[in-house]
């Protein structure tokens, strides 16, 4: 049973926003400090894009920085990513992460290809 599912990536054009979301299917997933993105292109390693806390606090990757916006719903238990600005090179396969004390959960990705 997926326990996180993605949604919202796609193809778009450079300079163009997508939005993505991430949601909790299961109530098994509880107790999440943060929720984060990663993203992984081809032929390249996994790599962190955004985080937040319970807490609102935030942290972005460089190479996203003030294009990017990551934004959480506890109650909800879903995190989103607004990218803005996009660039060819942003183009990946992005999952959602949540961290618990015990364990991590992960999605299974959604692509994203930035392309004119």
């Amino acid at each position: 049973q997926r326990q996180l599912v993605e949604s919202g990536g796609g193809l778009v054009q450079p300079g163009g926003s997508l939005r993505l979301s991430c949601a909790a299917t299961s109530a098994t997933v509880s107790n999440i400090y943060a929720r984060g993105w990663f993203r992984q292109a081809p032929g390249k390693q996994r790599e962190f894009v955004a985080v937040i806390n319970s807490g609102g606090n935030t942290n972005y990757a460089e190479s996203v920085k003030g294009r990017f916006t990551i934004s959480a719903d506890n109650d909800k238990n879903t995190v989103d990513l607004h990218m803005d600005r996009l660039k060819p090179e942003d183009t990946a396969v992005y999952y959602c992460r949540y961290y618990n004390r015990k364990t991590d959960y992960w999605g299974e990705g959604t692509q994203v290809t930035v392309s004119s």
